[in-house]
């Protein structure tokens, strides 16, 4: 017999038992289900966690060291190591703003707008636009707020803050974006400036640097860029080897990305392994109904084998039905799986589940989106083919051994 013709006699065959078959591969639903579900929110949770830290988070490398590093060391830095797109640094300040009888704190961040596009705030953008390197050199007060500043300063969450301006020491700034930062609820405010709007107007006499950030290029060794650059920096400010550990710290995202993915693989194959129970009680399942498939159609197997058809014919027969039956289980169980894994979606974000605010890392408002991985789809249908085969072997085996002169008696 022909493939087409095996599925042909399998689906007519589950057909005339539809209500058994259903029942049968409930199992098989449930398992894969699960795994779907499971798969989908933690890549979606991933994803947005990822997304939140911006593009470039797992080429981003933070840069410390106990000696004041100016605008000098860093060029001298970037000379030195190839292996960054671009190093920036931050000029930072800190001021307090009396809103009646609330006071709120405003961080300052003085960088260019190669910083924001290399950190990600440039991406959280909710509003507006960025400052542009001609407004940057020209020492323009131009600002950035972080969205839980609008209601502060403008006196309503929902304010239009773009193009009006805001008071910090005395002097005025217009506000050219509002950046999804993640905070929330608190009586603290990011403002973005210009590095040399920040000296200028915040200035608290000093040259040095207060952070200073990394863009490793594409392909990179981070491990190995961090290891020059604390290598580098120790040359540059004539730190000895043996103070180097104490004196230099250089750490990048991709450390905190690694330790996420481990995270998330763990939680995988704890639910993954309780999945598994799942299918294998429904693997248990499909041989049982195979068996009892075998046992009413024993007059059947005589007749086919009475009419030529050979021990090999009757077991693909059999085995055709139950990895038919269990495919058909992985499909419902996919579709039950994101339809499971949205509805959980769209449940947290009815109750105000937020990526953005509860870790810090994303946009305010940014909801959970289950990922739809072909990967996992694939997987799915072929641990389907898998239980259907193995657990369909016995019986198919069985059914093949028969003897056709037994059969043909069989009543």
């Amino acid at each position: 017999m022909s493939i087409i013709d095996l599925m042909r006699e399998a689906m007519r065959s589950l057909e005339a038992n539809r209500g058994r078959s259903l029942l049968t591969i409930l199992g098989i639903v449930i398992g894969i289900a699960a795994v779907i579900a499971m798969t989908s929110l933690i890549g979606g949770v991933r994803n947005g966690l990822i997304s939140g830290m911006g593009l470039n988070a797992a080429r981003i490398v933070y840069i410390n060291c106990g000696y004041p590093l100016d605008e000098d060391d860093i060029e001298d830095l970037a000379r030195l190591m190839p292996d960054y797109e671009a190093i920036e640094g931050t000029y930072d300040s800190y001021s307090q703003v009396q809103m009646g009888d609330k006071s709120l704190s405003v961080g300052i961040t003085g960088a260019s707008a190669t910083y924001l596009e290399m950190t990600g705030a440039a991406s959280r953008l909710a509003e507006g636009r960025i400052y542009t390197d001609a407004e940057a050199e020209s020492k323009s007060r131009v600002a950035l707020i972080g969205r839980n500043g609008i209601e502060a300063f403008f006196g309503s969450p929902g304010a239009d803050a773009v193009g009006k301006t805001i008071q910090l020491n005395g002097k005025s700034f217009t506000v050219l974006g509002v950046v999804d930062d993640g905070m929330t609820g608190t009586d603290y405010c990011n403002v973005y400036m210009p590095t040399e709007t920040v000296r200028q107007d915040f200035g608290q006499g000093w040259d040095y640097l207060s952070s200073v950030v990394g863009l490793a290029r594409e392909g990179a060794d981070i491990e190995a860029v961090q290891q020059q650059t604390v290598e580098q920096v120790g040359k540059l400010k004539g730190i000895a080897e043996d103070e180097l550990e104490s004196m230099v710290s250089v750490w990048s995202m991709k450390s905190s990305i690694d330790q996420l993915n481990t995270f998330m693989m763990s939680f995988q194959l704890i639910m993954g392994a309780v999945a598994g129970i799942s299918l294998l009680v429904g693997g248990i399942g499909i041989m049982n109904m195979m068996l009892t498939n075998v046992t009413e159609r024993i007059r059947e197997i005589g007749v086919r084998r009475a009419l030529g058809a050979r021990g090999r014919d009757i077991t693909l027969q059999f085995l055709t039905e139950s990895a038919t039956l269990c495919v058909s289980g992985g499909i419902i169980g996919t579709l039950a799986g994101y339809a499971i894994a949205w509805g959980l979606a769209f449940g947290a974000g009815a109750l105000g589940f937020d990526l953005g605010s509860m870790t810090g890392m994303g946009s305010t408002g940014a909801a959970l989106t289950p990922a739809i991985e072909p990967g996992a789809i694939t997987i799915a249908v072929g641990i389907s083919i898998v239980i259907g085969l193995v657990f369909g072997y016995y019986p198919a085996r069985r059914a093949a051994k028969l003897d056709p002169v037994e059969c043909l008696r069989y009543q």
